[in-house]
């Protein structure tokens, strides 16, 4: 079991060329009055940037299989994180352009980090389980 690490806003790392058109994805949505856009935008000024090889595994990147906790409410989820024009929320497929999706982008399993809902109000969500669907 991984042991979580409870910070308001842990460390990110993404890798570098995801970043450059995660921002590109985060301004446009940003200049559209997009919250997520905002948040992403944030969350990739904070973080670290590193070549692909250099990631762990267990770190959240695009396509990534996500299972995360609302620690508010006790549900968890599946998803994987996609571009929007791959999201289908039925499918489990969110884009990185909804709150969660930004939240989740650069996390690593046992982090805890308190973010808004698309209400605005902070709540922990919990990194359970990362997978890479390349190395399955």
């Amino acid at each position: 079991m991984t042991s979580r690490i409870y910070l308001k806003r842990p460390p990110v790392r993404l890798i570098d060329s995801e970043a450059d058109n995660l921002t590109n994805l985060a301004l446009s949505a940003a200049e559209r009055g997009m919250q997520a856009g905002k948040l992403l935008l944030d969350e990739i000024a904070r973080a670290e940037t590193v070549k692909a090889d250099r990631l762990p595994a267990d770190i959240v990147t695009m396509n990534s299989i996500v299972e995360f906790q609302d620690d508010t409410s006790g549900s968890s989820r599946t998803v994987q994180l996609v571009y929007p024009g791959d999201a289908d929320i039925s499918a489990g497929r969110i884009s990185i352009l909804t709150p969660v999706g930004a939240g989740l982008i650069g996390l690593g399993e046992g982090h805890v980090i308190d973010w808004p809902d698309r209400d605005g109000r902070e709540r922990p969500l919990a990194i359970l389980k990362v997978t890479q669907p390349e190395r399955i």
